[in-house]
């Protein structure tokens, strides 16, 4: 989503510097509030949690409009824009031999077995209300005896757990492995996991010094038109067939009529 919007605003006019791969939100997050960088996309159920766990739901447009009054008073200010109908939720996901031998179906599913998991977790697991806090409120006995710490949503956790180094890894819903090695997703029967549309979310600094309206809009029509669907496609693109993500995002943003 960040190259999809980088091309977007660079086809509308706009000098973009990319600043890619800065690490988990505890390092984005403050990089933006200080205005190290000006636009981010943002989960919007994830960026609420990262503030305010008990506000989070279900619900794209609420977590939207709740992180939106969160984010207006941080860093002198930020703005979410429009989200996306796609959304791409945590995941914690187990090959099918330990599901079929542990018999585990959902989240409830693992207090029992725990133990005799090893466990990918992200580095962040710790002071993240939505990994070791939704843990917990499955009984997991937090810390687990056996963990590996991996970036979630990364090549590396999915290839960790399909060679058997762990049992155990949190992805992302639409991450193109689980359907690649046939990995089982975990049922998140308590709902611990928020409703995670995309949305850009910006300074207010930079929107002031320019057309506020105008970006917003450019944005905005990329946003509402990015499907789960398509979120999953342009994944596997990128993932399994090993092609180009400014290639893959021009060739999206053509193909809805948003470049060309």
């Amino acid at each position: 989503m960040g190259e999809v919007y980088a091309q977007v605003l660079e086809n509308a006019g706009y000098k973009v510097d990319r600043k890619f791969k800065l690490g988990a939100r505890q390092a984005r997050q403050p990089a933006l509030e200080s205005g190290q960088i000006d636009l981010v996309p943002e989960y919007v159920g994830s960026g609420l949690g990262y503030y305010e766990k008990g506000c989070v739901t279900g619900d794209g447009p609420t977590n939207a409009a709740r992180l939106q009054a969160i984010d207006a008073n941080k860093g002198g200010g930020l703005t979410v824009l429009a989200i996306s109908p796609g959304q791409d939720q945590n995941a914690f996901v187990v090959r099918k031999d330990t599901a079929d031998s542990m018999h585990l179906a959902k989240m409830s599913d693992l207090a029992t077995a725990q133990d005799q998991i090893k466990w990918g977790l992200p580095a962040d697991c710790d002071t993240n209300p939505l990994c070791s806090g939704a843990l917990k409120d499955y009984g997991i006995n937090y810390p687990p005896k056996q963990r590996q710490a991996l970036d979630a949503c990364d090549v590396p956790m999915a290839q960790a757990l399909q060679g058997k180094a762990i049992d155990l890894a949190e992805l992302c819903s639409t991450q193109p492995a689980i359907q690649q090695f046939g990995f089982v997703t975990l049922q998140d029967d308590k709902k611990s996991q928020p409703a995670d549309n995309i949305a850009p979310v910006v300074r207010n600094d930079y929107l002031a010094k320019g057309d506020p309206a105008g970006l917003a809009s450019v944005l905005n029509a990329a946003s509402e038109k990015m499907t789960t669907e398509d979120l999953l496609k342009l994944g596997v693109d990128v993932a399994v067939n090993q092609k180009d993500v400014a290639a893959v995002a021009k060739q999206w943003l053509t193909d809805k009529g948003l470049v060309k």
